[in-house]
């Protein structure tokens, strides 16, 4: 039994996927994040199924997008990761570098309890 080729199941008038990828900066705490996305953005009908593939990063908290551009593009991406309340940005936020300044002092509460 010989096992069809993927290509076969294509219309031959298709476009090859035009794969490409992008590195979003999203808010992600937990695993819930990751599933969340990976149950809603695939299946976003405005992406038209362009969406190939999703690695997530918590420690980076980055999701890698490989995507037909064909079919989507980065701000249709962005736009879907918004509406599900995490949103993705193609920079890293800037938090990242100044996070240093906001220490909070949680040891220095003066109660004046007489």
């Amino acid at each position: 039994m010989a096992i069809m080729p993927m290509a076969f199941m294509l219309s031959t008038a298709e476009a090859k996927p035009n794969k490409q990828k992008v590195v979003l900066y999203v808010d992600l705490h937990c695993e819930d994040c990751c599933n969340k996305i990976l149950k809603n953005i695939p299946f976003d009908k405005e992406l038209k199924n362009g969406v190939k593939d999703l690695v997530f990063d918590l420690d980076a908290k980055t999701v890698t997008v490989t995507y037909d551009a064909n079919k989507t593009d980065v701000t249709a991406l962005q736009k879907a990761f918004a509406k599900i309340g995490k949103p993705a940005t193609t920079t890293a936020p800037e938090c990242e570098h100044k996070c240093d300044d906001h220490h909070h002092h949680e040891g220095h509460h003066h109660s004046h309890t007489h």
